[in-house]
């Protein structure tokens, strides 16, 4: 199994759906984040003929129009994970407040950027109490959670996504989907996941502030200006809820989420 197959605990819920209690090896790669390429990581080494499990059919154009193929479009797996906790797939009745997710970097790319102006565009389009949820990169820093703390806001982390097969917290989108739904409003300063997982619970959504540069990024990907091209309406601080609504059901791909029975089928789980 590709060691990002497991990321966020992916493997695991994908094996909960289908039945099992503990995932096989999955026959392919498996999307862990919205991509705005060709749904995985730039330089990805794909092994020929494998199977490439998508989240939206956009991303497989974008896939074709690269020369891959052998892709098959699945939905996220975020939305397997609400079909195996139905209890939590809508926001508490107690839900108060906004979630923030800080663009992050990872164990290759640093982010770089002002924490301090991502607090003031908080403060300036914000209202009720605000939790300030950071990826475990820039969580381990205590210098970046000062700056959130002193601003007076809660700082979290969903914890560690895991890497080459090790310490991935398997709990990690539980984490997320029980944190999320315990506010009214998610945002962060670029169009991510967080944005779109919210999105999908019926939370209002913002996108706004310094945008944040990653370190030595590939401009195959096109950057903050592509995204902003293609998705202006969602880069606003106070998205239109109708818009979210309808990018997140499009990019999660909702239409495509598949059934137990197919889903062994696919990852070849039936032997």
């Amino acid at each position: 199994m590709h060691h990002a197959n497991h990321f966020y605990g992916h493997a695991n819920i994908m094996a909960t759906y289908a039945g099992l209690k503990k995932p096989p090896r999955i026959w392919g790669y498996l999307q862990h984040g919205w991509n705005i390429l060709d749904g995985f990581a730039y330089g990805t080494n794909f092994a020929p003929g494998m199977p490439k499990f998508v989240w939206s059919d956009s991303v497989r154009r974008r896939g074709h129009a690269l020369g891959l193929r052998n892709y098959s479009v699945i939905g996220s797996v975020w939305l397997y994970l609400l079909k195996t906790h139905p209890e939590l797939a809508t926001p508490d009745k107690r839900a108060k407040g906004t979630i923030f997710y800080p663009f992050h970097g990872w164990e290759g790319q640093h982010v770089l950027g002002d924490h301090g102006r991502i607090v003031a565009s908080i403060n300036e389009h914000e209202t009720g109490p605000v939790t300030v949820c950071l990826y475990w990169n820039e969580y381990d820093k205590p210098a970046i959670r000062k700056v959130y703390k002193d601003a007076g806001f809660r700082v979290i982390t969903h914890g560690y996504r895991g890497l080459h097969w090790r310490q991935t917290n398997a709990k990690f989108l539980v984490n997320q989907l029980r944190e999320l739904r315990r506010h009214e409003r998610v945002a962060s300063n670029r169009l991510s996941s967080a944005v779109l997982y919210g999105g999908s619970l019926g939370l209002r959504a913002g996108v706004y502030g310094d945008p944040m540069v990653l370190e030595n990024e590939h401009p195959s990907f096109g950057g903050q200006a592509r995204i902003k091209r293609l998705w202006p309406d969602m880069d606003q601080p106070y998205v239109p809820a109708e818009v979210v609504r309808e990018f997140t059901a499009t990019e999660l791909g909702v239409d495509h989420v598949a059934g137990p029975a197919e889903i062994r089928e696919m990852f070849r789980w039936n032997s």
